[in-house]
């Protein structure tokens, strides 16, 4: 194949793919691109699907970062709705539609996937995923006051999901083995004024709780545990995702918890990057590997891969960040404590009334090295925390 004159490939129909897409033209890249996204959309970001657009405060134009005619006026070919079957990295040629065509950098952008729960999936019931904004347009449909919702999982979407279905009048019930949500991520302290916030606005928590069943009944899907039955309309399974490795793996590309990228999301195939939830990076910061499933940091490499397709001097050396709005509660958190994790949490500012109505800051510390830091309705603190993450303090300093 010809390299020569080849396109700039982008596997993937999400945000990183996006973001890299319109970088690469304002770093002033004039050739060809070429976009495969395998659903039937242009590419769009997902954070919304959980957020302001099942919420019913979005309109769905609200997920795509650029629209049709943006592609068209910058001269980009998206091809949606297709598949990307195998890669060739010494040929140089993705295989899309049983043909193969050259690329000159190939940018692997393809996300993650909901982990199966086998229980919900072989009970025929109505079950759920949000993954697509198809997922999401079904929610909004079955969110309705009166409805009675399961939620398998007290993480991230299985909290936003609830959070969603209670503020359209719905019944939410969640099940999780854990007893504190969050923990693994925030820690026991945190997870617990999560949980209070959720019960303060009518959530059904039962956690430390395990589901041996899942049947259908009629309409209805019955779900088991050790405390009895319970009857829902519908069941959400939020347990977390699995990066999309395949494309990669096929093709001898180095993957090891996603697709293993040096600090310029370089894989180990010549001119093949990765980026977003399937990067596993070498972190110049953080002086260790760190993969990231989160808005930011598919924006953060998007960038960050456009730059090196461009002119090949930038790093991907961003503090993870993400954020959750939850009914009146509004968060946003920076940093990693990794696997040496934490000694302690300190909290700052208010520590009394309703979670949603507070002001107040979360630290986590590592001996006196702030590991983390979070905000919750304090909209003027992230650069404050920004600064913090990564330095050593005394409590005093926190109070600041």
């Amino acid at each position: 194949m010809n390299e020569q004159n080849a396109p700039v490939v982008i596997v993937g129909g999400g945000l990183a793919a996006a973001t890299a897409v319109s970088s690469l033209r304002d770093e002033g890249y004039a050739g060809p691109i070429v976009v495969f996204a395998a659903e039937d959309h242009l590419p769009y970001e997902r954070p919304p699907l959980s957020k302001g657009y099942l919420l019913g405060n979005d309109e769905l134009d609200a997920v795509y970062p650029k629209d049709e005619q943006w592609y068209r006026d910058n001269d980009v070919e998206v091809r949606t709705g297709t598949r990307v079957t195998a890669i060739d990295p010494e040929a140089h040629t993705v295989t899309a539609d049983g043909k193969e065509e050259a690329y000159s950098a190939l940018v692997l952008a393809t996300g993650s996937q909901p982990r199966a729960f086998g229980l919900a999936d072989d009970a025929g019931g109505p079950v759920h995923y949000l993954r697509t904004i198809e997922d999401s347009q079904a929610l909004r449909t079955l969110f309705t006051k009166g409805a009675t919702i399961g939620f398998i999982g007290a993480g991230w979407i299985g909290l936003e999901t609830a959070a969603a279905a209670r503020n359209a009048g719905a019944e939410a019930i969640v099940w999780d083995t854990v007893p504190v949500p969050l923990a693994r991520i925030v820690g026991e302290e945190v997870g617990e004024l999560f949980a209070q916030l959720h019960r303060e606005h009518g959530v059904d928590l039962r956690l430390n709780s395990t589901i041996t069943g899942i049947r259908r009944d009629g309409d209805q899907l019955v779900v088991e545990t050790a405390d009895g039955s319970t009857s829902v309309d519908a069941l959400v399974v939020g347990v977390g995702v699995t990066p999309d490795v395949a494309l990669a793996e096929a093709a001898g590309i180095a993957t090891d918890n996603g697709v293993l990228v040096d600090e310029h999301l370089r894989t180990s195939a010549a001119d093949v990057y990765a980026v977003g939830d399937i990067a596993n990076v070498d972190h110049p910061t953080l002086h260790r590997r760190v993969r990231v499933e989160h808005w930011d940091t598919a924006i953060k490499h998007g960038e960050t891969v456009a730059k090196n397709i461009a002119r090949g001097d930038a790093v991907a050396d961003d503090l993870p960040y993400f954020f959750t709005d939850q009914y009146q509660l509004g968060m946003e958190y920076v940093g990693d404590p990794g696997p040496e994790g934490f000694d302690r949490v300190v909290i700052t500012g208010d520590k009394e009334g309703p979670v949603g109505d507070r002001v107040f800051r979360a630290f986590w510390l590592r001996g006196d090295l702030v590991v983390a830091a979070m905000h919750v309705n304090d909209w003027d603190a992230i650069d404050r925390l920004r600064e913090l993450v990564g330095t050593r303090v005394s409590d005093a300093d926190l109070e600041r």
